[in-house]
């Protein structure tokens, strides 16, 4: 069975596309949220961005052509802005991380 034949991968891609998209549109008002909203987006931005990343590790480790293949395109793409994908995660988390020390400066 292929990477992609599984019902699990196929379940889990599904849901983490649908909660990333979630987070986009929620995120377009971040400016309007309160104190705490802020705090909870950043969390839930954290949580699929982990979950993401471990999703990522299953594909770069595993020996399925498809699966090879999705990890080179996402090279090839993000190599086009000049970044790896690991460069891409830690950029994520140091958005996040600005993101909280911001919250936490404001009352």
């Amino acid at each position: 069975m292929g990477f992609f034949d599984s019902e699990i991968v196929q379940q889990e891609a599904k849901q983490l596309f649908e909660d990333y998209q979630s987070l986009m549109q929620l995120g377009a008002d971040y400016g309007k949220f309160d104190r705490e909203g802020k705090k909870l987006f950043i969390e839930q931005m954290e949580a699929v961005m982990d979950r993401y990343r471990i999703f990522m590790k299953r594909f770069e480790l595993s020996e399925d052509f498809m699966a090879q293949m999705t990890v080179e395109q996402l090279k090839t793409q993000l190599g086009q802005f000049g970044i790896t994908p690991q460069q891409m995660f830690d950029q994520m988390h140091r958005t996040l991380e600005r993101m909280k020390a911001e919250v936490e400066r404001t009352p």
